[in-house]
């Protein structure tokens, strides 16, 4: 990210997560993909309109980077973005080193934080109190690593990633308000669209 990019989680505006995803998904031109972590961001990714390069993890909580690594280094003419939360990212903290050692030029992590496992009863996780994901990333050796200090700072740093030059991980405070609609719960139907728009636009 850019040297101005400098926004802590404290000074960070606490958006909304079903906006900020209908931001993202409003620049995506170029059959990109996006892997919508599990619960609430698949939840939210699905209302904001079903592409097929779309998909919606159900139950496989900590694994959005992961998968969405794995996409990238098939495909690296293809841009990737995960969109994962914080107690979800947490569980799975090692693929954030992985991915800055791979140096993949076409992967953004978003990261939405409430400091919260939300889903299953608004329980704190870590964010809340001692944890800052944006340092600890940049720690992992993901150098472009900010937090979004509003939604139009958010819009800029989407846009900036989709030129490439990644990995990102984009940080945004998001409040605890419901999900805008809740995905369809067909896992083969998502992997087989998935897999079908992946080899079609590859």
């Amino acid at each position: 990210m850019a040297n101005n990019d400098n926004s802590t989680r404290d000074t960070a505006k606490v958006m909304n997560r079903s906006d900020l995803t209908r931001r993202l998904v409003a620049k995506l031109t170029a059959h990109e993909a996006v892997i919508g972590g599990i619960g609430n961001n698949n939840f939210d990714l699905w209302a904001a309109g079903q592409r097929p390069e779309n998909f919606y993890m159900l139950g496989s909580m900590g694994l959005t980077a992961p998968i969405a690594m794995g996409v990238a280094l098939a495909q690296p003419q293809r841009q990737v973005f995960a969109l994962e939360g914080d107690g979800s990212l947490l569980m799975q903290l090692g693929a954030l080193g992985t991915i800055a050692a791979a140096s993949m030029k076409n992967l953004t992590i978003i990261v939405f934080d409430n400091g919260m496992y939300q889903i299953t009863g608004k329980q704190p996780s870590l964010t809340a109190s001692t944890v800052d994901l944006v340092a600890m990333a940049k720690g992992a050796g993901l150098a472009q690593s900010a937090w979004a200090a509003d939604e139009a700072q958010f819009e800029g740093m989407v846009e900036r990633a989709r030129q490439g030059d990644g990995p990102w991980l984009i940080a945004a405070r998001i409040d605890d308000q419901k999900p805008a609609g809740t995905t369809d719960r067909d896992p083969a139907r998502i992997r087989q669209r998935f897999m079908t728009a992946m080899a079609d636009n590859a």
